[in-house]
Protein backbone atom coordinates (compact mmCIF):
# COMPACT_ATOMS: atom_id res chain seq x y z
CA UNK A 1 0.00 0.00 0.00
CA UNK A 2 1.65 3.06 -0.79
CA UNK A 3 1.98 5.53 2.31
CA UNK A 4 0.87 8.86 0.65
CA UNK A 5 -0.86 10.70 -1.92
CA UNK A 6 -0.25 13.61 -4.60
CA UNK A 7 -2.35 16.66 -3.45
CA UNK A 8 -2.67 19.00 -6.12
CA UNK A 9 -4.27 22.16 -6.21
CA UNK A 10 -4.97 24.47 -9.56
CA UNK A 11 -6.80 27.87 -9.77
CA UNK A 12 -7.13 29.47 -12.52
CA UNK A 13 -4.41 31.97 -11.36
CA UNK A 14 -1.94 29.65 -9.88
CA UNK A 15 -0.82 26.30 -8.59
CA UNK A 16 -1.55 26.19 -5.02
CA UNK A 17 0.12 23.41 -3.75
CA UNK A 18 1.87 20.27 -5.15
CA UNK A 19 2.57 18.17 -2.10
CA UNK A 20 2.42 13.97 -0.82
CA UNK A 21 0.29 13.76 1.82
CA UNK A 22 -1.63 11.21 3.92
CA UNK A 23 -5.04 12.66 4.12
CA UNK A 24 -7.65 14.67 2.19
CA UNK A 25 -10.82 16.24 3.77
CA UNK A 26 -13.62 18.19 0.69
CA UNK A 27 -16.09 19.68 1.12
CA UNK A 28 -17.96 18.03 -1.57
CA UNK A 29 -21.01 19.15 -2.87
CA UNK A 30 -23.20 16.17 -1.11
CA UNK A 31 -20.81 16.87 1.85
CA UNK A 32 -17.15 16.50 3.39
CA UNK A 33 -15.30 13.01 2.11
CA UNK A 34 -11.75 11.56 2.95
CA UNK A 35 -9.76 10.57 0.70
CA UNK A 36 -6.24 8.17 1.40
CA UNK A 37 -4.03 6.63 -0.51
CA UNK A 38 -5.25 3.94 -3.07
CA UNK A 39 -8.18 5.19 -3.03
CA UNK A 40 -11.17 4.26 -6.01
CA UNK A 41 -11.50 6.72 -8.79
CA UNK A 42 -14.14 9.21 -7.78
CA UNK A 43 -14.77 12.67 -9.21
CA UNK A 44 -16.89 15.49 -7.21
CA UNK A 45 -17.77 19.10 -7.52
CA UNK A 46 -16.46 20.92 -4.75
CA UNK A 47 -18.50 23.72 -2.70
CA UNK A 48 -17.02 26.38 -0.97
CA UNK A 49 -15.79 25.35 2.22
CA UNK A 50 -12.61 24.02 3.87
CA UNK A 51 -10.04 21.96 2.50
CA UNK A 52 -7.99 20.11 5.29
CA UNK A 53 -5.19 17.71 4.49
CA UNK A 54 -2.66 15.56 6.30
CA UNK A 55 0.78 15.29 6.24
CA UNK A 56 2.06 13.15 9.36
CA UNK A 57 0.07 14.23 12.35
CA UNK A 58 -0.03 18.23 11.42
CA UNK A 59 -3.13 19.57 9.39
CA UNK A 60 -3.42 22.14 6.92
CA UNK A 61 -6.41 24.21 5.47
CA UNK A 62 -6.84 25.63 2.49
CA UNK A 63 -10.38 28.01 2.20
CA UNK A 64 -11.82 26.88 -1.35
CA UNK A 65 -14.10 28.85 -3.62
CA UNK A 66 -15.79 25.69 -5.35
CA UNK A 67 -15.01 23.58 -8.06
CA UNK A 68 -13.91 20.09 -8.94
CA UNK A 69 -11.99 17.21 -7.79
CA UNK A 70 -10.42 14.18 -9.64
CA UNK A 71 -8.80 11.24 -7.17
CA UNK A 72 -7.24 8.41 -8.39
CA UNK A 73 -5.07 5.71 -6.43
CA UNK A 74 -2.30 7.83 -5.93
CA UNK A 75 -3.54 11.47 -6.74
CA UNK A 76 -5.94 14.12 -6.02
CA UNK A 77 -6.63 17.46 -8.22
CA UNK A 78 -8.52 19.85 -7.03
CA UNK A 79 -9.71 22.75 -9.98
CA UNK A 80 -10.42 25.13 -7.53
CA UNK A 81 -12.47 28.78 -8.35
CA UNK A 82 -10.28 30.28 -5.67
CA UNK A 83 -7.95 28.74 -3.02
CA UNK A 84 -5.88 30.31 -0.30
CA UNK A 85 -4.20 28.64 2.68
CA UNK A 86 -4.34 29.67 5.84
CA UNK A 87 -1.32 31.38 6.36
CA UNK A 88 -2.04 33.66 2.99
CA UNK A 89 -5.39 34.85 4.90
CA UNK A 90 -5.75 38.18 6.54
CA UNK A 91 -8.09 37.31 9.17
CA UNK A 92 -8.99 41.41 9.87
CA UNK A 93 -10.04 41.71 5.56
CA UNK A 94 -12.25 38.41 6.35
CA UNK A 95 -14.03 39.62 8.85
CA UNK A 96 -14.28 43.18 7.22
CA UNK A 97 -15.79 41.27 4.47
CA UNK A 98 -18.16 39.46 6.83
CA UNK A 99 -19.72 42.13 8.31
CA UNK A 100 -20.20 44.02 4.43
CA UNK A 101 -22.16 41.12 3.90
CA UNK A 102 -24.23 41.03 6.59
CA UNK A 103 -25.02 44.66 6.08
CA UNK A 104 -25.69 43.57 2.79
CA UNK A 105 -28.25 40.76 3.49
CA UNK A 106 -29.89 43.02 6.67
CA UNK A 107 -30.78 45.61 3.58
CA UNK A 108 -32.11 43.03 0.78
CA UNK A 109 -34.41 40.77 2.73
CA UNK A 110 -35.85 39.37 -0.72
CA UNK A 111 -34.41 36.10 -1.84
CA UNK A 112 -35.39 36.56 -5.51
CA UNK A 113 -32.94 40.08 -5.49
CA UNK A 114 -29.72 39.52 -7.22
CA UNK A 115 -27.97 41.60 -4.66
CA UNK A 116 -28.95 39.21 -2.02
CA UNK A 117 -27.79 36.42 -3.66
CA UNK A 118 -24.17 38.20 -4.19
CA UNK A 119 -24.50 38.88 -0.16
CA UNK A 120 -25.12 35.60 0.35
CA UNK A 121 -21.80 34.44 -1.60
CA UNK A 122 -19.76 36.89 -0.28
CA UNK A 123 -21.00 35.80 3.25
CA UNK A 124 -20.26 32.57 2.76
CA UNK A 125 -16.92 33.26 0.81
CA UNK A 126 -15.74 35.24 4.33
CA UNK A 127 -16.65 32.34 6.80
CA UNK A 128 -14.90 29.31 5.11
CA UNK A 129 -11.94 32.24 4.78
CA UNK A 130 -12.12 32.74 8.49
CA UNK A 131 -12.72 28.95 9.52
CA UNK A 132 -9.48 28.05 7.46
CA UNK A 133 -7.38 30.87 9.32
CA UNK A 134 -9.18 30.30 12.73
Amino acid sequence: MAATIRLELVTPERLVLSEDVDEVIIPGYEGEFGVLPEHTLFLSVVKVGVLRYRKGTEWHKVALGGGFAEVTGERVVVLADTAERAEEIDLERARRARERAEESLKQNLSIEDETYEKASAAMQRAITRISAKE
